[in-house]
């Protein structure tokens, strides 16, 4: 699977701003890596997403819909040629690098899940990166959860196999939304996160983790990010599968293709 380089989500991500720290998950508390602060108490809002698959009340074709479920920044849903409205389906949620788009992660995955037969779904932040990069979880939140909405009342999604996957900001992204919705995802894929966003309550489920990054990466270091946030996760008594590759802040297009199959075995 070679990406194409015009939808490249390390090309037209953007510029994520550096992080030097680690946001690390102990309930409510947040501890600062590297910053020379202790854990301070915060409240960075909830992170569970309020829905379930569902027997779909309606039908779509093959093709890729866009959501319509918002002006502007939305997202779309692609049915293969092969599904079939009786067979429950994988479904691979997408969240994009800082200033992307649902449609970039799309076009690196689009041949991935035809071949594969399985639905993909590629959101779009509201504003240029996910809400817990900047703030408390709040809006994303809604938003990813209206777009699953979308996908469930559509198509039968087999809920034994919801892959969360995310680039960048939408690898930190990916790893909060896990953590917290772990009854939901089965399977998280980061590739090249930062850090993993606080949220209000505990972790929920056992999802497994996927995590990749590469060494020669220059926007968020691996000795800063990866290599903190895995040991953090297996002592937690999490299944992780690291990949180190020799990239900088990209994704391998060998680790993207181990990646899925990982996710679909």
């Amino acid at each position: 699977m070679t990406p194409n380089p015009s939808m490249d989500p390390s090309v037209t991500s953007g510029r994520p701003s550096r992080r030097t720290f680690l946001q690390m998950l102990s309930g409510a508390t947040l501890a600062l890596a590297g910053c020379g602060k202790g854990p301070t108490e915060i409240s960075n809002g909830s992170a569970r997403l309020d829905t379930s698959p569902t027997a779909p009340t309606t039908s779509l074709a093959a093709g890729t819909w866009p959501l319509n479920l918002a002006t502007g920044r939305d997202g779309y849903l692609l049915v293969p040629a092969s599904y079939q409205s009786a067979v429950a389906t994988p479904l691979l949620v997408l969240l994009h690098g800082a200033g992307g788009s649902g449609a970039d992660m799309l076009g690196y995955r689009a041949a991935d899940a035809e071949r594969e037969g399985i639905l993909a779904l590629a959101v779009d932040s509201r504003s240029s990166t996910w809400d817990a990069m900047r703030g408390p979880y709040g809006v994303d939140v809604a938003f990813i959860a209206d777009a699953l909405d979308f996908a469930f009342s559509r198509c039968r999604v087999d809920p034994n196999r919801i892959i969360l996957e995310g680039f960048s900001d939408g690898a930190s992204y990916a790893l909060g939304l896990g953590l917290a919705n772990g009854d939901l995802f089965t399977h998280v894929v980061a590739f090249s996160p930062g850090f993993i966003p606080s949220f209000d309550g505990n972790p929920v489920g056992t999802p497994a983790f996927f995590i990749a990054h590469g060494t020669a990466d220059t926007i968020l270091p691996i000795d800063q990010t990866s290599r903190q946030i895995v040991p953090y996760l297996r002592d937690q008594g999490y299944e992780v599968q690291y990949v180190e590759h020799s990239l900088g802040h990209v994704i391998s297009a060998a680790v993207a293709a181990e990646a899925l199959a990982w996710s679909l075995s």
